[in-house]
């Protein structure tokens, strides 16, 4: 299962009405959601936010759980100047495990929020809960390390992570040979598709699924720039990845199938913090997917692409409502379509990806 992950993260630029230090506390938030959606019990357990996830999680039994993880997991008070700066406290990451995540994308526009100190703590956070992570280190060699999960009898998966600019990562996040920070591309152009091309056939073994994850583009919009289109498919071409996992959108955008194999231009946001603030409602920011992607391993390529569609109320997932499942549905039919790729209703809580083979 791969999604765009636990985001901490409010509209940038904030939505209409919003200014950028009105929210100095979780609990406004809190808030927020319950004058739409009700009161929300605390304290809460783990468990709690993953809600309706964790009964499809135990349906579907995926052998990899992947998240971008937008948020530093810090205590740190060395808040970055930026206008909106976002952490988890350590211990309540302990939510994490709850899900079973097994890796989760660190190469992104919020893990350094709270400067060298709060990466660095979120880097040792996650090692001690034994959860893999790209896409950040403490310096540009681990920065740019692939994660590898074992799947016994199966084989591995091996996952690469970059952040671009577009996605409003700052360039000085970028780690270098001796500074942490993340793992940064400059743009999209043919020379760094070369390095990530060259990463891939140098990281590869045979068996392995090789999934390239990528916090691209702006946070609203449906729009599919064509060199993020010519970045995706050169790193199957050239690279032999099996996945493209995009992210950075605050709502799900189109799939392509190409050559059989996966990109995903934007995932959405699987859990965010957004209930009861206004402004890009017409994205329907509140609806969320899982994704299970099924990848022949020998040859890398799809089998089949089930997704699961999410509502977030009260901080929590439950399974979306029939309407809302219908309009997913439409929507990423609709988007897809100009890659020949087709989202069906499957049952009345799936959705399904067909595609010309």
């Amino acid at each position: 299962m791969i999604g765009r992950g636990v985001d901490q993260i409010l509209p940038d630029p904030c939505p209409p009405g919003l200014h950028e230090d009105y929210m100095s506390d979780a609990r406004d938030y809190v808030g927020l959601a319950e004058r739409v959606s009700g009161r929300i019990s605390t304290p809460a357990d783990y468990d709690y936010i993953w809600g309706a996830s964790l009964d499809i999680f135990d349906e579907r039994q995926p052998d990899v759980r992947i998240v971008n993880l937008e948020t530093s997991v810090t205590r740190s008070e060395a808040c970055e100047k930026k206008s909106i700066n976002y952490r988890v406290s350590p211990q309540n990451a302990q939510c994490l495990r709850t899900a079973g995540i097994d890796c989760c994308v660190l190469a992104n526009n919020h893990v350094r929020d709270w400067g060298q100190a709060g990466l660095l703590e979120t880097l040792a956070t996650l090692e001690r809960m034994g959860i893999k992570t790209a896409g950040a280190g403490r310096n540009l060699g681990e920065a740019r390390r692939e994660a590898v999960i074992d799947i016994p009898a199966k084989g591995r998966v091996v996952v690469l992570a970059f952040a671009l600019p577009s996605s409003g990562a700052p360039p000085h996040w970028a780690a270098t040979t001796e500074r942490p920070g993340i793992s940064l591309l400059p743009d999209l152009s043919s020379v760094n598709a070369a390095l990530v091309c060259d990463k891939l056939r140098r990281i590869r073994g045979a068996g392995d699924v090789l999934i390239v994850s990528l916090h691209c583009g702006p946070n609203w919009g449906y729009e599919i720039a064509e060199d993020q289109q010519h970045f995706a498919r050169r790193l199957i071409d050239a690279g032999g990845a099996s996945i493209i996992h995009g992210h950075s959108s605050h709502h799900p955008k189109a799939l392509e199938i190409y050559k059989r194999r996966l990109i995903l231009y934007g995932c959405g946001d699987f859990l965010n913090d957004y209930e009861g603030i206004e402004g890009y409602e017409e994205f329907r920011g509140d609806l969320s997917l899982m994704y299970f992607a099924d990848i022949d391993a020998a040859s890398g390529e799809l089998v089949a692409l089930e997704l699961a569609p999410l509502q977030i109320k009260r901080f929590r997932l439950e399974r979306a409502k029939p309407a809302d499942v219908d309009w997913l549905a439409r929507l990423l039919d609709r988007e897809s379509a100009r890659f020949r790729a087709h989202v069906r209703k499957g049952t009345a809580e799936s959705l399904s990806a067909a595609w010309d083979r």
